[in-house]
């Protein structure tokens, strides 16, 4: 067979992604402040850009000051009112992982005289992703953003978070142990009063309770503690040492600090010897178990999209414009520059700039547009938790949101990525509203991970009346028949979760 060269056309389809549409990603991804940071950079490099210093659109104000209605319903069927943005501009909103083409058109985008935008997520230096620890970043610097990522130390929220993830917990369970790992202190210490956060997730004192009981078994010891001796408590515990003298130590520290001796003797009753060996012990503990760790600089969480309550029974959903950046198109400065530029170079330099100009705002106003689209999804679907509280969150995942504002699930996944709502019930992350689900083996709705722990209790629970032992892999078919799908393998684990011994261990038990 010969060798040879020849020419030779072929025809085919790609994606190619250009790099307007690279910035509309990367915009879409960005917390508040690095797109603030990018804004910035980009008013000093384009001279057609300027910062619009004019008088912000009222609270909550769409893009464009377009709002419209959209009905909610309920678990009891009846609709509601859900405000929501500018509907025939949301209708038009196009998937920003398609092609540049199917964003915004074949055609660059006209000058606007003004864009007021809103905005709130998260990309800006690579830096800042990495200590988020939610992933992402730009396309720039990719590999400097995972040299930094895996040589920098974790702090000491992401270290609780990731003992929160193999802790074994249910959707509810998890969405407050976020909440309370949020409120721990550089120190290590829980300053939120357990009934104010009980209150404000609508659940039993008792839940919250159970969970900062598991919490506060995490590394390091005494870690997520109430008080000074409640963490000395907590590290004596696990040496094995909290015994009554012990316990009589903690509970008079003020004596301690006052060193009277004789008090604390007969306080504890032991002797002198007992005594010094005791107070020496306490000394070797940490009182500021979080100090571990390096502390980064506090910045207070802005939410970008605002949750209330409307006169009607529904919920109002509005972006906040505080945080949206608000720049615009200098036509009477193109215009006058226009006219004297003299060579191509200078043509083509500022053909550049008014294109580059005229995409960023409207990239900036797709990105709002687009978060208060998903938001007002997300609003729509665990509606339940905002009227009943965090045990009545839903299954969702991304592919149900995106199916339902005909996104791809990328585009939910940036959307959601260090973004705020601030709800009647506090403030939380987009992805905090994403929980797991069972299928159903009927092909009905499925069944929520929470749901069906306590289906496996019940269960269990019930052997001490039947007199059977239920194997796991009796509890599938089971589970099976009353229409959940699960694995052997999954019911183990929540089995283990629930701190259920084996069917082997239960026998034994028995006899």
């Amino acid at each position: 067979m010969a060798l040879g060269q020849r020419l030779e056309l072929k025809q085919g389809q790609g994606l190619v992604i250009t790099p307007q549409l690279q910035q509309a990603i990367k915009l879409l991804q960005l917390s508040n402040l690095e797109l603030e940071a990018v804004i910035e950079t980009e008013l000093e490099r384009n001279p057609l850009l300027q910062r619009d210093d004019s008088d912000p659109a009222p609270d909550g104000a769409a893009p464009d000051g377009a709002e419209s209605e959209a009905p909610v319903k309920d678990d009891s069927g009846e609709s509601r009112e859900l405000d929501l943005g500018d509907r025939d501009a949301m209708a038009a909103n196009s998937d920003l992982d398609a092609s540049a083409s199917d964003v915004y058109g074949d055609e660059a985008p006209t000058v606007r005289e003004r864009e007021s935008v809103v905005s709130d997520s998260g990309e800006g230096p690579i830096v800042d992703w990495s200590k988020a620890g939610k992933g992402g970043g730009s396309f720039d610097g990719d590999d400097e953003g995972l040299e930094r990522a895996l040589t920098r130390e974790k702090t000491l929220h992401e270290h609780l978070t990731d003992q929160a993830l193999i802790a074994h917990f249910s959707a509810p369970e998890m969405a407050i142990a976020q909440i309370l790992i949020d409120a721990v202190d550089d120190a290590g210490y829980m300053r939120v009063p357990l009934a104010e956060i009980a209150d404000r997730l609508g659940c039993e004192l008792t839940l919250v309770e159970k969970v900062l009981a598991t919490c506060q078994g995490f590394e390091p010891t005494g870690i997520m503690a109430q008080s000074v001796p409640e963490c000395l408590k907590l590290q004596l515990i696990e040496r094995n040492r909290f015994d009554p003298a012990m316990a009589a130590l903690i509970d008079n520290l003020e004596l301690l600090a006052r060193r009277d001796l004789g008090a604390l003797r007969k306080a504890c009753a032991v002797d002198d010897e007992d005594l010094s060996e005791m107070i020496a012990e306490l000394k070797s503990l940490n009182p500021r178990p979080g100090a571990a760790f390096d502390a980064e600089p506090s910045q207070t969480v802005i939410p970008d999209v605002f949750v209330r309550a409307d006169a009607q029974g529904g919920w109002r959903i509005d972006l906040n414009s505080d945080t949206l950046p608000r720049v615009l198109v200098d036509q009477k400065y193109h215009a006058k520059v226009a006219t004297s530029a003299r060579s191509d170079s200078e043509k083509t330099y500022l053909n550049e700039c008014l294109t580059q100009a005229n995409w960023l705002i409207k990239s900036l106003d797709q990105r709002a547009r687009t978060i208060l689209k998903v938001s007002a999804e997300i609003v729509r679907q665990q509606d339940a938790f905002f009227v009943y509280g965090v045990e009545y969150l839903r299954p969702l995942n991304l592919k149900t949101v995106a199916d339902a504002v005909g996104m791809h699930e990328s585009t939910i996944s940036r959307v959601t990525s260090n973004k705020y709502v601030a709800t009647p019930r506090g403030v939380f992350e987009l992805k905090f509203f994403f929980t797991s689900s069972i299928a159903s083996s009927d092909g009905t709705s499925a069944h929520s991970a929470e749901a069906v722990r306590h289906k496996i209790k019940h269960l269990i629970d019930g052997e001490k009346t039947s007199g059977e032992i239920l194997s796991d892999d009796r509890i599938v078919e089971i589970l099976k028949e009353a229409g959940v799908d699960i694995a052997r393998r999954t019911v183990a684990k929540y089995r283990e979760a629930l701190r259920i011994p084996s069917s082997v261990e239960r026998k034994r038990a028995i006899k």
